[in-house]
């Protein structure tokens, strides 16, 4: 019997009406939903369901909206019985998978990104930080390129390893706009800047995470039920204070997506199970692996039918 990892995605999957479906469906996912707007104070889930997009798409109201899609699916799956041997999400997604390994509570969890999404937006001033997407670029090439346009005076560093050639880097704008017109030299097709707030997964998000750190500190941690697989270290961490502690370093560190995956793979695993919105990490996970088992659990039809 192969292992079984369940994955949540991050910043970047969100889509006007997620969740809908089970909300109106389940009661124990609109319970999720009701707890949400009922810890954050304001209706997050008219904000899910009704838009609009250029609202929904603010990382302090992405993040949240995000955890609690993927925990209102996740509940939907409950009825069936399957459960994890390791979780892991991207980013943002591994605020879903602690609460998936009863690390953290869905409360605390929502709580926590939506002071995250804030400070994260808080650290930077507008306009000042940027990332982009490479497509084929060596990893060992972009670092470097990376690391010489740093040491000229204009920070940018790897920020997202997704998948083979698709790698995020994520700094100041002049940092980044440099990787985008020299993206050849690090063999490269292109770079594709991205839609977001701030450069995030970077050092310029050192600020964040040292206000996030305080906060982190007010909640209880939980011992993981399972292994969870973090950005990190792309390694399994069972210690609930060394979860807390990554998470910090997570806000400023790149997100070793592509590793977590190749290990998960190595330590036995075959069927991955995306739960939440859309299909970004089944996309990814394909890319590294085409000979696992890929199932998306982003429907009320999904979550229930089993596989």
């Amino acid at each position: 019997m192969g292992k079984i990892a369940f994955v949540f995605p991050g910043q970047g999957a969100q889509a006007v009406g997620m969740g809908k479906d089970v909300y109106e469906a389940l009661p124990k996912s609109r319970a999720v939903f009701e707890k949400g707007d009922e810890v954050l104070g304001f209706p997050l889930t008219r904000l899910v369901f009704e838009g609009p997009d250029s609202e929904l798409k603010q990382t302090v109201n992405t993040q949240p909206a995000l955890v609690t899609a993927s925990v209102a699916y996740l509940e939907a799956l409950g009825s069936l019985g399957i459960s994890p041997d390791y979780v892991a999400g991207h980013s943002l997604g591994e605020y879903s998978a602690l609460v998936a390994a009863g690390v953290l509570s869905y409360e605390d969890a929502v709580s926590l990104v939506r002071l995250r999404g804030q400070f994260m937006e808080a650290a930077v001033p507008g306009g000042q930080g940027a990332m982009a997407a490479t497509l084929g670029a060596d990893r060992t090439a972009l670092a470097e390129l990376c690391r010489s346009i740093t040491e000229a005076g204009s920070p940018v560093e790897l920020a997202n390893i997704n998948c083979p050639g698709q790698i995020v880097v994520s700094g100041s704008v002049a940092g980044v706009n440099e990787v985008v017109a020299r993206i050849k030299e690090a063999g490269g097709k292109r770079a594709i800047p991205l839609e977001v707030s701030g450069p995030f997964h970077s050092s310029l998000m050192k600020e964040a995470a040292e206000r996030l750190a305080a906060e982190l500190q007010k909640v209880t941690f939980n011992a993981p039920s399972v292994p969870v697989v973090v950005n990190v270290t792309a390694a399994p961490v069972t210690d609930p204070q060394q979860l807390r502690e990554l998470l910090v370093a997570q806000v400023f560190s790149p997100v070793l997506w592509q590793d977590s995956v190749e290990w998960l793979i190595a330590a036995g695993v075959d069927t991955f199970v995306e739960i939440g919105s859309g299909s970004v990490l089944t996309g990814l996970i394909r890319k590294i692996d085409k000979n696992v088992k890929l199932v998306n659990i982003n429907s009320l039809e999904s979550a229930t039918a089993g596989w």
